[in-house]
């Protein structure tokens, strides 16, 4: 095999909706503030019981369920999250437990919210070299639980949910080359730290940065596919926030491309965003199987890495 492809997809997402107007009960805010500065509507609020490892399990079980593999098959585990509470077991650990499988490679990736894109990117290097045939690649996060609610300018943001994709070894590459990196220096703009973790960030630092930076980078992801922008089907970019997904996407010259907006009902998820995106934009049956779409996660360290892959 020479590379591999997504097979599969699937998600989850908590039962609980918190609307703008239910949170402008909470903090100084407004539906109007709210939409007009980020393009939020809606977002969803694990409950107690609901663990980063349990989403991530129901969207992983889903996404195994849709590619036909048996549990058996699934030799490697990668999670992306930057909010589980456990070191260990890990995450991927504690998916590949309740999921029945053999005995899989299991690791924990923290890239933010490019984590998943990291995390795929990491699978099909595993399978490329040998080192792996099927993996479960999934992108998880209760974000609420390192979340200042006193905030309006963060709490307004974020949501919780999990998505998957399963990945195995093809003949033809369906997972083009990805390009990643990071900006160190301004790693400060996008922080969870302290006891208790707390979310914050510099967001006119990181609106200048994507909306600057990135549309160059994300061309360079479709060169290294081959493709030129206006090739692509669809775009599914980090769900940070509308008001940087529309001037990416603009910039980037996908003319046409269907881009995912998903954060207007999610929020932004972090790492769970794109394959959230992504397996919602799929089983809407709007996009051709083997139609090109271009994945660009971005954002905590400053990190981003993207690649283009064949839809499913």
């Amino acid at each position: 095999m020479s590379g591999s492809r997504v097979l599969a997809l699937g998600h989850y997402q908590p039962a609980r909706v918190l609307t703008n107007d239910e949170l402008a009960t909470m903090v100084d805010t407004s539906d109007e503030w709210i939409r007009t500065r980020v393009g939020i509507r809606t977002r969803r609020v694990a409950a107690p019981d609901e663990t980063v490892a349990s989403m991530a399990a129901r969207a992983a079980a889903k996404a195994l369920a849709a590619s036909g593999l048996d549990p058996a098959d699934i030799d490697l585990v990668l999670v992306a999250t930057c909010t589980a509470v456990d070191r260990s077991p890990n995450t991927a650990a504690r998916v590949a437990a309740e999921l029945g499988l053999a005995s899989p490679a299991v690791m924990d990736v923290n890239v933010v919210c490019a984590g998943f894109t990291h995390a795929l990117a990491s699978a099909d290097h595993a399978i490329r070299a040998g080192a792996a045939t099927n993996a479960l690649v999934v992108g998880v996060e209760k974000f609420t639980d390192v979340t200042d609610w006193t905030d309006r300018t963060t709490c307004v943001l974020v949501g919780d949910g999990a998505g998957a994709a399963v990945v195995t070894a093809a003949e033809r590459p369906g997972i083009g080359p990805v390009v990643w990196g990071s900006v160190p220096e301004m790693g400060h703009a996008v922080r969870i730290e302290g006891t208790p973790s707390r979310f914050a960030q510099e967001g006119q630092s990181v609106y200048r940065w994507a909306t600057t930076q990135l549309p160059p980078i994300a061309r360079r992801v479709c060169e290294r596919a081959g493709l030129a922008p206006e090739d692509l089907a669809a775009v599914v970019l980090h769900q940070a926030n509308l008001r940087i997904i529309e001037p990416v996407a603009r910039r980037l010259g996908a003319v046409n491309a269907i881009v995912a907006s998903d954060v207007t009902e999610s929020g932004n998820t972090s790492a769970a965003s794109i394959p959230l995106a992504l397996s919602k934009l799929v089983a809407s049956g709007r996009i051709e199987p083997g139609a090109p779409i271009l994945l660009f996660g971005f954002g905590g360290n400053l990190s981003y890495a993207g690649q283009v892959i064949h839809c499913p």
